[in-house]
């Protein structure tokens, strides 16, 4: 099976598990993976968990896709924004250190999807009394 043959097969219906190994290792397989379902990238190897273009191709499709990225992308405050742009309930996933950043919880509770209170509760405890953010929360 091609790579070709192998996109064809999964959007045709196809089980991910059924696509050889080797696919989830290919870089720009996994691109065009991800770019129709960003949770896709829960199947990609490790290696590409870590690549930045991968997992923004994920998250532009689903900010919610970040739960599956490398850890050392999850302190990527660009990464982050964008996911949390995307899905504010994103925020779940991201590096204790930027769930302390003010900014970042802002931009999460602003969020269309998922933001509010539903992004809010994600925040570090240290945010959780702050007024500002407990109204822009309660506006939701």
């Amino acid at each position: 099976m091609d790579k070709k043959k192998a996109l064809k097969f999964w959007k045709d219906g196809g089980d991910i598990k059924k696509i050889p190994s080797h696919f989830l290792k290919d870089k720009f397989f996994m691109i065009q993976l991800v770019k129709i379902n960003g949770g896709m990238l829960s199947y990609a190897d490790k290696s590409l968990k870590k690549n930045k273009s991968v997992v923004l191709a994920a998250i532009k499709e689903s900010g919610q896709s970040l739960e599956y990225a490398d850890e050392s992308l999850k302190k990527n405050k660009s990464i982050v924004l964008e996911a949390i742009k995307r899905y504010g309930g994103a925020l779940e996933y991201v590096h204790d250190t930027l769930k302390k950043d003010k900014s970042i919880v802002i931009a999460a509770i602003k969020s269309r999807v998922g933001g509010g209170g539903v992004a809010f509760k994600y925040a570090d405890k240290s945010l959780q009394n702050d007024l500002e953010l407990i109204k822009l929360a309660d506006k939701d």
